[in-house]
């Protein structure tokens, strides 16, 4: 009989033991650390992924500079050179380095509800044009695509968080990353970064798509916070194309414009060109990414030609196919320019600006500019 007892009182004990050990054993971590200080037993993920004009990236993982905790932080020297000629740069943390969905890794992140991280520049004013989460295609995709910005960096240390609460994160490749443009930071841009991780918190809600409020800027200035869009879709005969968004000449509004030359040379075969403004860099529908632009009725923008008579095909917005294809699409031309500033309008009463992510396109070719063309554009925006 005591040894009965004896038994049921052992096992009355082990039972809230075993069942406070599987607790701990199914509980979820509170954080999941992408950096913390330089080899960090907690870090994860690397970042390998670097993007866009990657020989204007200078990377220090081991900065001494006043670093937000621990010894170290990361710096980042951006010098807006545009090395490989795209206007943009960036660097993805991946997992394991250097994969772009073509290696089986990642993490299941199943709980997390938001990513936290501090930054700052080192003169402040910084442009980054966003932060992002995922958005790793290829044969091992990432489950979510969550961004965030763009953001002006001040020179003290702040505490950024990307909401994603709702958002599988089943399998995250791409743990944190960053893009900027040399339109934001033509002068480049040194800021740091530490202390990224991921954290359960409750209090996270889903957050609904957000209807952008107007006006909406496509361009409104070189180093505009505002601005939308990247001018990364070229198309035709790109080496036909160069691109200037710091031009300082006779803006029309503020201090600089958008200049563009079209030579009509051909150099790709195709005897026309014209550059898409995405959301982000390079999408042609395959990320989801786009922008709420239903309250807007029309886009407007200023251009002029270096001559007047430049002939532009079209102007246009929208009409992106793919797997996130653009909602709708509108547009005018052709359109001969003036010598003078000029405005002009896209009407998009009745259409379904849902989801946008082409804010812009023009286009022209060889048989109405045989002798190429030069024009300006400036004040690019949805109303």
């Amino acid at each position: 009989m005591k040894k009965l007892l004896a038994i049921a009182v052992v096992l009355l004990v082990a039972m809230p033991l075993c069942a406070i050990a599987q607790e701990q054993a199914a509980g979820q971590p509170k954080e999941f650390v992408v950096y913390k200080d330089r080899g960090a037993r907690e870090n994860h993920y690397t970042p390998s992924g670097w993007m866009g004009d990657y020989g204007d990236i200078k990377l220090n993982d081991q900065s001494l500079e006043n670093p937000h905790t621990g010894t170290t932080s990361i710096q980042f020297n951006y010098s807006a050179k545009k090395s490989q000629g795209q206007g943009w740069a960036g660097v993805q943390w991946q997992n394991p380095p250097n994969n772009w969905g073509s290696k089986k890794g990642g993490f299941d992140l199943t709980g997390m509800t938001k990513l936290t991280f501090w930054a700052r520049g080192a003169k402040g004013g910084e442009l980054i044009q966003k932060f992002v989460v995922g958005g790793i295609k290829g044969t091992y995709p990432d489950t979510s695509t969550v961004e965030m910005g763009p953001v002006e960096l001040t020179d003290t240390w702040k505490q950024y968080t990307v909401n994603l609460a709702g958002k599988d994160l089943s399998y995250i490749s791409g743990g944190f990353g960053w893009t900027t443009t040399a339109d934001l930071n033509p002068d480049g841009a040194v800021f740091y970064i530490d202390d990224v991780k991921y954290e359960v918190d409750s209090m996270m809600k889903p957050e609904g798509k957000k209807k952008e409020s107007m006006p909406f800027y496509v361009y409104s200035d070189r180093s505009s916070a505002s601005n939308h869009f990247i001018p990364s879709g070229w198309i035709g005969d790109y080496g036909d194309i160069k691109y200037d968004g710091v031009f300082k000449e006779n803006p029309y509004l503020g201090d600089s414009c958008i200049k563009v030359v079209y030579t009509g040379k051909a150099s790709q075969g195709a005897r026309w060109g014209g550059i898409y403004w995405q959301q982000p860099a390079n999408n042609w529908g395959t990320v989801d990414a786009g922008y709420d632009l239903s309250k807007a009725t029309k886009v407007t923008f200023w251009a002029r030609g270096e001559k007047g008579g430049e002939r532009i095909e079209e102007f246009k917005v929208g009409g992106v196919m793919g797997e996130f294809s653009d909602s709708d699409a509108s547009g005018i031309g052709p359109v001969i320019l003036n010598k003078e500033w000029t405005q002009y309008s896209i009407d998009l009463k009745g259409k379904d600006m849902s989801y946008i992510i082409s804010g812009f396109c023009w286009a022209t070719n060889i048989d109405v500019n045989p002798e190429g063309a030069t024009f300006y554009l400036d004040e690019i925006k949805y109303e």
